[in-house]
């Protein structure tokens, strides 16, 4: 792909997948009427967004049932990207194979290695051999190309209309409550407007692999009530002596809570930096709610 300035028409959105893939259906239901532009791997999005041919980039970060779904840590502290919103999407996968195919011929599955890991029971029930693709519409193409009745895919259902595959089975994943958040990244750092709704911080910092650093990096955020969403914790740079962490809060930066709870994690952390501050998606507060509900105890009953 070569360089060239976005069409002022025709605004363009990076993801990683093939047409089809769930990252490709967030695009288009977030950002209609935006060009979505396909990437074959995580780092191809953020080189298309850093060097202008798309100005933003769309990339799964977490999935309710396989966890983390990208190492976005790697990549985003050192891009010159930002995090600036968030959506969340219900995944709904099915299984997909030639037209003349059935459960009965089909005996290996091709997909994702997270969306195979999201679909345990159908590949147990048919007693399938799963097999690693790059992403789930990948993997459709790839059945579609191979003319074999023998292989069936597991990727979203619009996967079939375009490659021209039928559908066996439908909702095939293990949990209902299967769902990815993805985040929105932009070369710009746009910050969500204080006061205007619910917002979420984001940001990196490092610990030495001392008794008790974490402790004292996060009692900022205890005494002055702030609420942590997300804290994660990576090896930098391949060594053990020093961690990274990835958090996420609720507030903005303006909120003095918040803003006294970063005023003291800077004295007892190195590189920090502030990676978006975004609008929370409503998803949140819903997920919130049925996760708050009191739970039913047999006296109860």
């Amino acid at each position: 792909m070569t360089a060239q300035s976005p069409d002022p028409g025709a605004r363009r959105i990076a993801y990683q997948g093939e047409p089809g893939a769930n990252s490709h259906i967030a695009c288009e239901r977030h950002y209609p009427g935006w060009e979505s532009v396909p990437c074959a791997s995580f780092e191809e999005v953020f080189a298309t967004v850093e060097n202008g041919e798309a100005e933003r980039g769309m990339i799964p970060i977490d999935n309710s049932l396989a966890g983390r779904v990208a190492d976005i840590h790697q990549f985003l502290p050192g891009s010159g990207l930002h995090i600036i919103g968030e959506h969340f999407l219900r995944i709904q996968f099915a299984l997909l194979a030639l037209p003349g195919a059935s459960l009965e011929t089909i005996k290996t599955v091709h997909s994702h290695a997270h969306a195979l890991g999201q679909c345990r029971k159908v590949i147990r029930q048919h007693d399938l051999q799963p097999v690693i693709s790059g992403d789930t519409a990948g993997a459709a193409r790839e059945v579609a190309e191979s003319g074999d009745l023998t292989q069936a895919a597991i990727s979203p259902p619009r996967a079939a209309d375009i490659y021209g595959l039928e559908v066996l089975a439908t909702d095939v994943e293990d949990e209902t409550h299967n769902t990815t958040r993805f985040v929105v990244l932009s070369r710009e750092f746009v910050e969500a407007n204080p006061g205007h709704g619910p917002v979420v911080t984001s940001f990196t910092f490092n610990v030495r692999n001392l008794p008790a650093a974490l402790y004292k990096a996060l009692g900022g955020f205890a005494t002055n009530g702030v609420n942590i969403t997300k804290l994660e914790s990576y090896m930098v740079g391949g060594l053990f002596s020093a961690t990274q962490f990835l958090v996420e809060v609720d507030g903005h930066p303006s909120d003095p809570p918040l803003a006294q709870a970063l005023e003291e994690l800077a004295f007892f952390t190195t590189g920090v930096k502030l990676l978006g501050v975004y609008p929370a998606d409503p998803f949140r507060a819903s997920a919130t709610a049925s996760t708050n509900e009191p739970i039913q105890t047999p006296a109860d009953a």
